[in-house]
């Protein structure tokens, strides 16, 4: 089962870092994205360390987790699940705010 892929895109000297989440029918966004994040403090913890792109994608998943309507969000994807469709959602910060986009693969 893959669970999350992290990538870094460089655009104009600004680095913009996006987390890919993969929910399924067993694990839903909300379950997905608690695990990365979860997955990110363990990291920390072990290794002692944390750069900005660490950083980044801690916040970008706190705000996530704070703010998204896990309800809609599910709503929207299991219409896919259903289908047999795999999906993603790539979180991001545009303008400093958290922002997603679901995308059937």
């Amino acid at each position: 089962m893959h669970l999350h892929t992290t990538s870094c895109i460089i655009t104009d000297n600004i680095q913009m870092v996006k987390i890919e989440l993969v929910p399924d029918l067993s694990h839903c966004i909300e379950t997905v994205a608690r695990k990365e994040y979860q997955g990110l403090a363990k990291n920390f913890l072990q290794t002692g360390k944390g750069d900005d792109e660490f950083e980044e994608k801690v916040e970008l998943l706190r705000n996530f987790l704070e703010s998204a309507d896990f309800k809609k969000l599910r709503s929207d994807s299991e219409q896919y699940l259903l289908k047999g469709q795999d999906i993603k959602f790539i979180l991001y910060r545009e303008g400093g705010e958290t922002k997603y986009e679901l995308i059937r693969c």
